[in-house]
């Protein structure tokens, strides 16, 4: 994820300990924390690899049930704060769902960027419903 991130330019800080919850990629120009989080151990829901051990299971069920509830409690801190939070699962990082997992991502930091401009920006460079379709919706000739 790393190197994709660089490959595109993207500028992050890795476990930044500033940042509540301490995420594993923080990109300030995007205000955004990225929690990559392993799924058995913050429980996602309806994944295989969430499954509870079948010894002590009273135990891992309140471990896991802790670490889901300070997760929450830190993405809404962080939310209250102006930052947006992206959750990525380990299952979504396999190789095959990688690319679409990132794209996503990559979606995602520039709507962000779109919705937080400011109104004298938004003026000045023109961003506007109409020209952002038209530009989506432009074809080129390339002279081929």
């Amino acid at each position: 994820m790393r190197k994709w991130l660089g490959e595109r330019s993207y500028r992050y800080r890795l476990n930044v300990k500033g940042v509540p919850g301490k995420p594993d990629i923080v990109m300030r120009r995007y205000r955004t924390a990225v929690f990559v989080n392993g799924c058995f151990w913050h429980g996602h829901e309806g994944c295989e690899k969430s499954k509870l051990p079948q010894t002590n299971v009273e135990f891992w069920k309140a471990k896991i049930e802790r670490n889901k509830e300070r997760d929450n409690h830190n993405y809404q801190i962080l939310r209250e704060n102006g930052w947006q939070v992206l959750v990525l699962w380990e299952c979504q990082l396999i190789p095959r769902l990688f690319e679409t997992t990132m794209q996503q991502v990559e979606v995602m930091l520039h709507d962000y960027c779109l919705k937080t401009i400011s109104p004298k920006v938004k003026e000045y460079i023109r961003v506007d419903e109409e020209s952002i379709s038209m530009v989506a919706e432009a074809e080129y000739d390339y002279g081929e």
